[in-house]
């Protein structure tokens, strides 16, 4: 197994290159050099079953690992018990869009902490979580891996720690590390190889290898403020914001890890993820070299 690597949505490329329908993700990620893409559900769960399944299968045939990214107004933590319950809801919807793809994760937004401790929150957020994975089981949806993500904005729950929480309501959830959000958040903090260490590290701790190994991840550069974090995605040609992609390739090698990382750069997200993929492999590389 070795990581697969991809855009979330359509790149501006895409369309550049005479692309018009989703259909047609699979044979534009296989000229691209990706094995990877992340369907967009952020304003609501709207493919069809039959268009799900006409993706899947064409994603099959050219070797591309599908993920989905579950509705932006989905409220894990929110004070209001109807929109939980409607989390619950949209959670389901993106697992059977997801499944009839055949993708096997769905990113979840880890909620907010507006009128609430920190604390507070995790807990509702965690009860939300409980209840979707029943609402999985149910439905017969239980393969489908529900991955709560780290956010960008400081005053969002889901920070690093929060996050391996959210994911220890079940043994099936796998943690999305958006590096990206965590650099915002912190304010610039994954400078160093040592601090991409540290995030490894503590999912090793948190969660055992075998989750550690199977991550998921979003990666982008991004424009953060001292006071609130995340602000706006950037492309690989910013030198100010980061954080590096460097330091992920060789960390993921470095622990045998086979993540999916999607890159969610602002319109450049194709290319970027190709970026990630050609070093991640040069360094692999280098390392099966050394060990001959």
């Amino acid at each position: 197994m070795s990581a697969k690597f991809g855009p979330a949505g359509s790149a501006e490329s895409f369309h550049a290159m005479g692309y018009r329908k989703t259909s047609q993700m699979p044979a534009y990620l296989k000229r691209m050099g990706l094995n990877a893409f992340e369907y967009q559900c952020g304003r609501g769960v709207r493919i069809t079953t039959e268009a799900a399944q006409e993706l899947g299968a064409l994603a099959r045939e050219e070797g591309i690992a599908l993920s989905l990214h579950a509705p932006y107004f989905i409220s894990l933590s929110s004070l209001e018990e109807e929109k939980r319950e409607k989390s619950v809801d949209y959670i389901l919807q993106s697992a059977a869009a997801a499944a009839a793809m055949g993708a096997d994760r769905i990113v979840v937004h880890s909620g907010s902490c507006s009128k609430m401790t920190r604390q507070q929150a995790l807990e509702l957020a965690k009860d939300t979580l409980r209840q979707s994975a029943a609402a999985l089981d149910q439905n017969g949806l239980g393969q489908v891996h529900i991955c709560p993500e780290t956010m960008g904005k400081i005053n969002q729950l889901g920070d690093l720690e929060e996050v391996m929480e959210l994911c220890l309501v079940d043994e099936r959830f796998l943690p999305c590390i958006d590096f990206g959000h965590l650099n915002a958040r912190t304010i610039g903090g994954l400078k160093t190889p040592a601090d991409f260490g540290k995030v490894f590290e503590t999912m090793e701790n948190r969660l055992g290898i075998d989750r550690t190994r199977r991550f998921h991840s979003h990666f982008s550069k991004i424009e953060y403020t001292e006071k609130g974090g995340e602000k706006r995605h950037l492309t690989f040609t910013d030198t100010v914001y980061g954080p590096d992609f460097e330091p992920l390739a060789e960390w993921i090698v470095r622990k045998n890890c086979s993540p999916t990382v999607i890159c969610e750069s602002a319109g450049t997200q194709a290319e970027d993820a190709l970026t990630i993929r050609r070093y991640y492999e040069s360094i692999l590389e280098q390392t099966e070299e050394s060990k001959k």
